[in-house]
């Protein structure tokens, strides 16, 4: 079976197994949602952002659940490769790019589910937006790049895991990631010391990229910042991924 073959058929593979396990489904699908309704309605109030705080938040929450949602394929790669499946695979002669490939196909199909989901609940409690046709494509582009930026990363750290508990580490990590940005207060609000940081990580050029574009605002050079981290990440989490896939099935 030729790579080309067996991607779409790994990506459903990866898909159906996503639907079988109930709690973590349900933990990607519902914390973006909690999370926005947590700070738009617990902290929102005592935030000063220079606007509505709903509208600041929306763009970082989406961030939050995109990053989270791709970070669970470590775990679903390193369970792959302590469990025996890969050989499986091999002997129908299953390369390691279609099973990869079908691991990030299927990490950023969830994932634009879950965007959907924050979306509509978004709008559900009074998120508005002028963005027009182009913005709005422009936004859902780079939130797409960040995701599969991240679903191939998290693929690759799933392959340096020893096992998924280990890979499951990464998760917290990757949560955690947009809070020193500007995802959910302005970063001169931060303390000094944390400005270098806060403004150059990805998140931050991602989150503010996705903000000028739904609220119609100027984007500067942003979003080639934010696609520029995108594609560094993207090609080194390729780069990586052959010669660990090669180490770990040897």
């Amino acid at each position: 079976m030729s790579d080309l073959t067996a991607w779409p058929v790994l990506s459903g593979r990866n898909l159906r197994m996503a639907l079988r396990g109930v709690d973590a489904l349900l933990i990607s699908l519902l914390l973006p949602v909690m999370l926005l309704l947590m700070f738009v309605y617990l902290f929102g109030g005592a935030i000063d952002t220079g606007t509505e705080y709903l509208t600041y938040a929306v763009p970082g929450v989406l961030i939050v659940c995109s990053g989270y949602g791709a970070s669970l394929t470590a775990v679903s790669v390193a369970h792959d490769m302590t469990e025996g499946v890969v050989d499986r695979f091999r002997s129908m002669d299953v390369g390691g790019r279609a099973l990869l490939g079908g691991h990030v196909t299927a990490s950023t199909v969830r994932n634009l589910c879950s965007t959907a989901i924050v979306f509509a609940v978004a709008f559900a409690i009074g998120f508005r937006t002028d963005a027009n046709a182009a913005q709005w494509l422009g936004a859902l582009g780079i939130l797409t790049a960040f995701i599969v930026a991240m679903s191939a990363f998290s693929a690759m750290m799933g392959l340096l895991a020893a096992t998924p508990e280990a890979a499951s580490g990464f998760t917290f990590f990757v949560l955690f990631l947009p809070y020193p940005s500007s995802a959910f207060v302005p970063v001169h609000t931060m303390p000094s010391w944390l400005h270098g940081f806060a403004d150059n990580q990805p998140a931050t050029p991602v989150i503010e990229s996705v903000r000028s574009l739904l609220l119609s605002q100027p984007t500067g050079d942003r979003p080639w910042t934010a696609l520029a981290w995108c594609t560094g990440i993207l090609l080194l989490s390729l780069a990586a991924s052959g010669p660990l896939f090669h180490r770990r099935t040897r």
